[in-house]
């Protein structure tokens, strides 16, 4: 049996439960000339030695080597190795391991304190860490640890979902809580996911369904941004292959769309918006206008997109290409004046659900926009 000493988000109970799939019995307990801080820009703490301190923390004693195995495995992803440590108790010093990165790429940061990082990060980290376990014993921990960033995104946007409301008019009153799940199977879990779900759910007679089936390709929420230049009147258009289309055996796979990329764990929607604009298409956003936040295809799809107007300058002098490198992206933007966007709007030419969506909202509110800028 082996005793470890957690200082960091391990000392959560339910993200050490999820980890290990068990509870165990926790001690409080100090490690002397250590002092746990946050990791500089980072969501998560690190441990950096202090003459001075000692970073709270707990051990959890007895631990099984299925338990080491587990958690070898979840901390291995971001590069942790055990230590041999003496760790201060009501009872005396206990001999323990504890996870240390003697490499660590981050700096210090301010003081980390667990309910600090809970209120924030608890909720996202517990759906992440489910998914990383979901891979023990099939994958490495250097291949999940690839991942982790879009495991992230989409714990963060399974987060968002749970607290987003919408205005109840028409809409029924059923709720997730009339769906009662039987069965649920996930075959494929990569940068994006497959889950096959079985379901039970109240019909809209008040009965109760016959059993179905029901497959969804879970990806994370994503905005798109159209940059708009008011002043002279023209509209950025980015292109690249979408291998949806191509699969689809569509004979043009290139499409004309707006700026577009997945939410990272801890971004706004905003935040992604202007980022994407300055990757794919070099371009600073001044002021956003919301065009809606919508499902694109809820019948089979889990994620959520918002989609924006973007003002920006637009001179004829700019890069026509983007896209990051290391992404494999290979992207063309150009200028498009606004009567050319509304031609190739109704000629068909535009086939990207959020391209059309924004060219509308920008047919609607032109004038405004204009106005506003002048």
């Amino acid at each position: 049996m082996t005793t470890l000493f957690f200082y960091g988000t391990l000392r959560y109970p339910a993200l050490l439960k999820r980890v290990l799939g068990r509870d165990v019995p926790l001690i409080a307990g100090e490690l002397p000339r250590h002092r746990t801080v946050w990791a500089a820009g980072e969501s998560f703490p690190m441990i950096i030695p202090d003459a001075g301190a000692c970073a709270p923390g707990v051990l959890a004693t007895d631990l099984t080597p299925d338990d080491i195995a587990r958690l070898d495995f979840y901390e291995g992803a971001f590069a942790y190795d055990l230590e041999e440590v003496t760790v201060e108790t009501a009872d005396g010093p206990v001999p323990a391991l504890v996870y240390f990165c003697h490499d660590a790429p981050w700096r210090p940061g301010a003081d980390w304190a667990l309910e600090d990082w809970a209120k924030t990060w608890g909720d996202l980290t517990l759906i992440a860490a489910e998914e990383v376990m979901r891979a023990f014993g099939r994958e490495t921990a250097a291949e999940v640890g690839a991942r982790f960033p879009i495991i992230r995104a989409r714990a963060q946007a399974q987060v968002r979902a749970r607290a987003r409301a919408r205005p109840v008019t028409l809409s029924t009153r059923l709720t997730r809580e009339d769906v009662i799940v039987t069965g649920l199977n996930r075959p494929y879990e990569k940068f994006f996911a497959l889950e096959e779900y079985q379901t039970v759910m109240r019909r809209f007679d008040g009965q109760q369904s016959h059993p179905g089936e029901r497959a969804i390709f879970r990806v994370a929420d994503a905005v798109t941004v159209l940059p708009y230049d008011p002043v002279r009147d023209h509209v950025l258009l980015i292109e690249q292959l979408r291998i949806g289309a191509y699969a689809q055996g569509d004979p043009q796979p290139w499409l004309l769309e707006p700026i577009a990329g997945i939410v990272d764990a801890g971004e706004s929607y905003e935040e992604t918006a202007r980022r994407e604009a300055r990757e794919e298409a070099h371009v600073e956003i001044d002021t956003l206008h919301e065009v809606a936040g919508y499902y694109p295809s809820p019948g089979g799809v889990a994620q959520y997109l918002v989609s924006y107007i973007g003002l920006a300058d637009l001179p004829e002098t700019r890069a026509d290409t983007g896209g990051l490198d290391v992404e494999g992206e290979d992207i063309r933007n150009f200028r498009v004046p606004f009567d050319r966007l509304m031609e190739m709007l109704d000629s068909g030419e535009l086939v990207n659900a959020p391209m059309i969506l924004s060219a509308q909202y920008l047919a609607r509110h032109r004038d405004r926009l204009r106005a506003q800028s002048a």
